[in-house]
């Protein structure tokens, strides 16, 4: 049963005349709704990217649709990979001289263990590390667009409620961290990395207005995908509370939509745009957040051309 509550005004979203918007996970679920959207608001540029080139094929045939002649470009990327991230950035920055919206939106859920090409934890490398490593290829050129006249820049990260669950192992990101449930304990520390790394981006980069939120639970492949056991935990703990892909974009429109004065850098959303008032010991602690900064900075050094 979906969640028939979750309603969002598109008229609010504003004339994307000229703004130039990259969109990860383009290829499926709400990333491909959030690009199939915003092409009918006269975007500049919509880059998107995604590991299946065919999927691809079809957001953009939606997108011509949507919007004749929409400028949508696929970007090739799998955020697992930093040889693929860098790959996909020096694309991106040969292709543009602005960006003005970077919805760091593409993720994996619950997935069995396993390391990633580069031997981190695979779902940490790839919801938290790949973001990271894009966001500071990016970053350049994000401020430089947040200086010309008139400009609005604003980088928004998808996370999830699951970080409320999540820690910051960082002597174990390395491994497969096993444990009991230990899928699902993977998955919230990439949510809890998502959230501080959002708002340590916020406070270290004030020009850009960033920010994380949740769209909520789903019905995308993110949920259809998973096992018996686990579906069965997803509908069972969110009864009545699931949402149709459409709905899924309505946090992220927002995010888009609001006027930049109402945002607060650093924050977390919960659908449709209610600043959360979600804590835990973890994200109150003042000092986390800039811990991971410091151990991502590290991290990523050896992939920095």
């Amino acid at each position: 049963m979906t969640n028939t509550n979750i309603t969002f005004d598109k008229s609010t979203i504003p004339n994307l005349t000229g703004r130039v918007i990259l969109i990860t996970g383009g290829t499926g679920g709400i990333g491909a709704e959030l690009v199939v959207e915003l092409v009918k608001h006269n975007p500049g540029r919509i880059f998107f990217t995604g590991r299946n080139a065919k999927s691809a094929e079809s957001t953009i045939q939606r997108a011509q649709v949507a919007a004749p002649n929409a400028p949508v470009s696929f970007i090739q990327c799998d955020l697992a990979s930093m040889a693929s991230v860098n790959e996909a950035a020096r694309k991106i920055l040969a292709e543009t001289d602005r960006l003005d919206v970077f919805l760091a939106n593409a993720g994996i859920m619950a997935k069995p263990e396993g390391l990633s090409a580069d031997g981190y934890e695979i779902q940490f490398a790839t919801n938290h590390l790949g973001h990271a490593l894009l966001t500071k290829k990016l970053l350049p050129l994000l401020e430089r667009t947040a200086d010309l006249p008139g400009a609005d820049v604003r980088v928004i990260i998808t996370t999830s409620t699951a970080w409320g669950g999540g820690s910051l192992p960082f002597d174990r990101f390395k491994t497969t961290i096993k444990g009991h449930l230990g899928r699902w304990m993977r998955y919230s520390h990439s949510k809890l990395a998502n959230l501080l790394y959002a708002r340590e981006l916020a406070r270290r980069y004030p020009k850009v207005l960033s920010f994380s939120l949740t769209p909520g639970v789903v019905s995308t492949s993110l949920v259809s995908d998973l096992g018996l056991l686990d579906k069965g935990i997803v509908y069972v703990s969110q009864l009545g509370q699931v949402l149709t892909p459409e709905q899924g974009t309505f946090n992220h429109l927002f995010a888009i939509s609001a006027p930049r004065d109402s945002l607060k850098p650093g924050a977390f959303y919960e659908p449709v745009g209610k600043l959360s008032k979600m804590e835990t010991a973890r994200s109150k602690d003042p000092d986390l957040p800039g811990q991971l900064w410091d151990w991502t900075e590290k991290e990523l050094e050896k992939w920095i051309e």
